[in-house]
């Protein structure tokens, strides 16, 4: 929600809507609360570090499968070793419910079991570049959740980093759900706009929290 009313849904491309305000005050907080509690471990967050050297300017935290350049493993090699903590039922439950809402379908979610989380903190000067989420055998959606302080966003296509693209702004309590023609659509952000949050309605004091929801297709016995 943005000031006294509702901002309406938008569909930037096919298969790609977004929600402002999806996520009520209680959520927020609830999900804000349990992200600190992931954040601590057993694998903590970190910024992952790249192939070339460098490293993501946003931190991130794994549930379920650990997201290495460019591969999913069940313990944190390039961390401390430790598995990653499970993906609880009540996350996929929301995930399911964010899909029914986005596409507006009751039955949207049958079917949709994901199995990793990232959730990612982007302070004042972090940012992402244009890139795919590729890693998953499984074509199902990508559910992403945005909490505190609002960004700019960057949504493309499935051919490359270039045109067309349309910039949206992401805040608090927004959801963004990309799959069928979209699925493998490049998309970044471009910047964070601090002040922005709602601390009082989160306790995210500063900051940006991004939870995107996946399914691997990964053999769940590994």
């Amino acid at each position: 929600m943005s000031g006294l009313f509702p901002l309406p849904r938008t569909s930037p491309a096919p298969g790609a809507v977004h929600v402002p305000g999806w996520l009520g005050e209680d959520r927020r907080r609830e999900l804000v609360a349990a992200c600190r509690d992931w954040a601590r471990g057993p694998v903590p967050m970190r910024r992952t570090r790249l192939p070339g050297g460098g490293e993501m300017s946003a931190r991130t935290v794994c549930l379920g499968w650990h997201w290495l350049p460019y591969r999913y493993a069940r313990t944190a090699e390039d961390v401390n070793g430790a598995r990653v903590a499970p993906f609880p039922e009540w996350l996929a439950e929301l995930g399911r419910e964010a899909l029914c809402a986005a596409y507006e379908d009751p039955a949207a979610g049958d079917g949709y079991a994901p199995d990793t989380a990232l959730i990612n903190f982007y302070d004042a000067d972090a940012r992402m570049g244009m890139h795919q989420d590729k890693d998953e055998r499984s074509g199902a959606p990508v559910v992403s959740l945005s909490i505190g302080d609002t960004c700019v966003f960057r949504f493309g296509n499935p051919e490359g980093r270039g045109r067309p693209w349309t910039d949206l702004e992401l805040s608090s309590g927004d959801l963004f759900v990309f799959g069928g023609p979209s699925r493998y659509a490049y998309h970044g952000v471009l910047r964070v706009l601090p002040g922005t949050g709602d601390p009082a309605a989160t306790g995210l004091p500063a900051g940006r929290l991004n939870l995107t929801l996946r399914m691997t297709g990964l053999d769940p016995g590994r």
